[in-house]
C-alpha cells in the first residue's frame, strides 16, 4: 500500500495545482484586516456637543457662537458641556437673552461632530458617546464571538462534510454579512452583522488552511499556514492606505466587500481534499483529484500507484477523545492552545489599542502590517531551516519579552511604545503560523481538523478576551500588558516538551503521531 505522502510525491509535492490552490484559498485572508475597519479606525470620543438647533426657531440669523452661548451648559474648564444642553423653552429669543436657561438635560436630538478625523464612523453615524460608548466594546467583543462560534462549528463541519464546504459557506456568509454591515440602518443590525462576518471569518481561516496543507507535501507544508498570514499582512498595508483615503466606515465596507464577490464565485471550483476523501473511504473521487493535480503539475501517474494508495479507514468516531486517550498527544495538544491563546489575546489587545499608542493611527496602521510581511517570509524559510521547535520557542519568548518590556517606558514616549508594540506582534505572528503548523503536524488525520480549529478557538478566544482586559487599564496599564506578556512567556517555555515535527509526514493514526516517524521510518515500515 502506498501513503498519501508517497503520492505527493509522485505527482509533485508543490506543483502548479498545489499553487494556484493555495493562492485561491489565501486571497480572501487580504480582506479580513479590512473587516476590522469599521470598529477599529474611530474616535471614540469625538469633539461634539449637542444639536441645539430648536433655538432658530425663535431666531434663524443667531450666529454659531451665540447659539452654543444660549443653549449649552459649560464644564468647570470653560468648555462646552459634550453631554448636556440646556432643556429647549417656547420663548422668544428677547426672553431667552435677558432671562437666560438653567435647567439641563442629556442631548434630546442627538450631536453635532466637529474636527472629526473621519467623515463618518460608527460613532457619530450611531451616536455612541457618552453613556453609549461602552457599546464600541460590546461589538469588538460580539465579532471575537463571531469568530470564535464560527471556528467552533465549522472545524467538526469540515471532518464531517469536508474541507471544500467548510471553505465555501463561510466565504458566502462573509460576503453577504458585510454587505449588510454596510447597510446598516441601526446599531443593532450592525452588531448582529458583524456577529455574522465574525462568524464566517473564523470558519474560513481555519479551514483554508488545512486544505491548502494536505495538499501540499512535507518540503512546503509550512507554506499553507504562513502563506495565509502574508496575505493578511498585505492586507494591513492596504488597509492603512484605503482608510487614509476613505474616511467613511460604510465605503469602507462595500469596498471590503468587492473582492469577496469574486471569491464567493471560484470558491465552488476549489479541489476538495484527497487526504479527507481517502480517510473517509472515498477512494474514487480521490483517485479523479489526484490525477486532475498530477496533470495540472505536468507530472506522469503509475497506474500501479493509484492501485496501492491506501484507503484509511479513519473515520473520526471517538471525536477529540482519539486525542484524550493519548497522555502525549493529550499534553502536545494543551501546550500548542495555550499558545495559540496566549499569542492571540497579546495580538489583538495591543491591536484594539492602536488608537491609543500616540502616534499617528494611520502609520501606526502601515507598520503593523509591513511588520508582519517579513514574520510571514521568515517563517516560510526558518521553519524549513531550523524546525518548528526552535521557532516555537524562540517567536513566544521574544514576543512575551517585548511586550512586557512596555511596562518599563514612561508614559509619553510614544515612539518607543510603538516599537515595542511593532516588535511584539513581529514574532507573536510569527509565532501564531508556527502553532498552526505544529497543530496540524503532530494531530492524526481523523481529528486534525477538529485539533486546528479547537486550536483557532482557543486564539479566536484570546481575541475574545482581549476587549475587557483593555478595559482594565482604566485601573492601572500594568494589569492587561502584565497578563498577557506573562501567558506568552510561559507558553515559550512549554514548548521544551515539544518535539521536532521538520521533515516529517502528517500522521495518520494516533500510533503514528505518538512515535512521530519520520519519511524514511513510515517506509520502511511499510516495506
Amino acid at each position: 500500500m502506498v501513503d498519501f505522502g508517497e503520492v505527493l510525491r509522485t505527482i509533485g509535492e508543490f506543483g502548479l495545482f498545489q499553487q494556484l490552490t493555495l493562492i485561491a484559498l489565501c486571497f480572501p485572508n487580504f480582506t479580513q484586516p479590512f473587516i476590522l475597519a469599521s470598529f477599529i479606525f474611530i474616535q471614540s470620543d469625538p469633539e461634539r456637543h449637542c444639536n441645539t438647533d430648536w433655538i432658530l426657531r425663535a431666531d434663524p440669523d443667531l450666529s454659531t457662537g451665540e447659539q452654543l452661548n444660549l443653549t449649552l451648559p459649560r464644564e468647570e474648564d470653560g468648555s462646552f458641556s459634550r453631554c448636556r444642553m440646556f432643556v429647549p423653552v417656547d420663548w422668544n429669543i428677547s426672553d431667552i437673552r435677558e432671562h437666560g436657561l438653567n435647567e439641563t438635560t442629556g442631548c434630546r436630538d442627538g450631536w453635532v461632530y466637529t474636527n472629526s478625523l473621519y467623515e463618518a464612523t460608527i460613532v457619530t453615524d450611531f451616536d455612541l458617546v457618552c453613556g453609549q460608548t461602552y457599546i464600541v466594546q460590546v461589538i469588538q467583543t460580539v465579532f471575537m464571538a463571531g469568530v470564535l462560534i464560527g471556528s467552533l462549528v465549522f472545524g467538526p463541519f469540515a471532518e464531517s462534510f469536508g474541507r471544500k464546504r467548510a471553505t465555501q459557506i463561510p466565504s458566502v456568509i462573509m460576503f453577504v454579512s458585510i454587505v449588510t454591515t454596510a447597510l446598516s440602518p441601526g446599531v443593532y443590525l450592525y452588531i448582529a452583522s458583524q456577529f455574522l462576518v465574525g462568524f464566517g471569518a473564523g470558519g474560513f481561516r481555519v479551514n483554508c488552511i488545512i486544505l491548502s496543507t494536505e495538499w501540499i507535501g512535507v518540503s512546503k507544508r509550512s507554506w499553507g499556514a504562513c502563506m495565509t498570514q502574508l496575505f493578511s499582512a498585505l492586507g494591513q498595508c492596504a488597509l492603512a492606505v484605503m482608510i487614509y483615503f476613505v474616511r467613511n466606515w460604510r465605503l469602507a465596507q462595500l469596498i471590503t466587500a468587492a473582492p469577496l464577490a469574486v471569491v464567493v464565485v471560484y470558491i465552488w471550483f476549489i479541489p476538495e481534499s484527497a487526504r479527507w476523501l481517502l480517510s473517509r473511504g472515498r477512494t474514487e473521487e480521490a483517485k479523479k483529484l489526484i490525477i486532475k493535480a498530477a496533470t495540472i503539475n505536468k507530472r506522469p501517474v503509475p497506474d500501479d500507484l493509484l492501485e496501492k494508495v491506501s484507503v484509511s479507514n479513519t473515520v473520526n468516531k471517538g471525536g477529540l477523545k482519539i486525542i484524550f486517550r493519548s497522555a502525549i498527544l493529550t499534553r502536545y495538544f494543551l501546550i500548542v492552545v495555550l499558545a495559540w491563546f496566549s499569542s492571540n489575546l497579546t495580538v489583538y489587545s495591543l491591536y484594539l489599542n492602536i488608537g491609543n499608542l500616540g502616534l499617528n493611527i494611520f502609520l501606526t496602521q502601515l507598520l503593523f502590517g509591513i511588520s508582519e510581511i517579513p514574520a510571514s517570509l521568515l517563517s516560510m524559510w526558518l521553519l524549513e531551516i531550523f524546525g518548528r521547535k526552535p521557532l516555537f520557542i524562540a517567536t513566544l519568548l521574544t514576543g512575551g519579552l517585548s511586550a512586557i518590556l512596555i511596562l518599563a517606558v514612561p508614559e509619553g514616549l510614544s515612539i518607543v511604545v510603538t516599537c515595542l508594540v511593532v516588535a511584539a506582534r513581529f514574532f507573536l505572528l510569527w509565532a501564531v503560523s508556527v502553532t498552526c503548523v505544529l497543530m496540524q503536524e503532530l494531530t492524526p488525520t481523523p481529528v486534525r481538523q477538529t485539533a486546528t480549529a479547537l486550536g483557532t478557538i482557543s486564539g479566536r478566544l484570546g481575541g475574545l478576551v482581549a476587549p475587557p482586559l483593555n478595559i482594565l487599564s482604566m485601573f492601572s496599564r500594568v494589569i492587561p500588558i502584565s497578563v498577557y506578556s506573562s501567558l506568552t512567556l510561559v507558553s515559550g517555555v512549554l514548548g521544551l516538551l515539544l518535539p521536532e515535527t521538520k521533515n516529517k509526514e502528517l500522521p495518520e493514526t494516533v500510533e503514528e503521531a505518538e512515535n512521530n516517524r519520520n519519511v524514511s521510518q513510515r517506509n520502511s515500515t511499510k516495506l
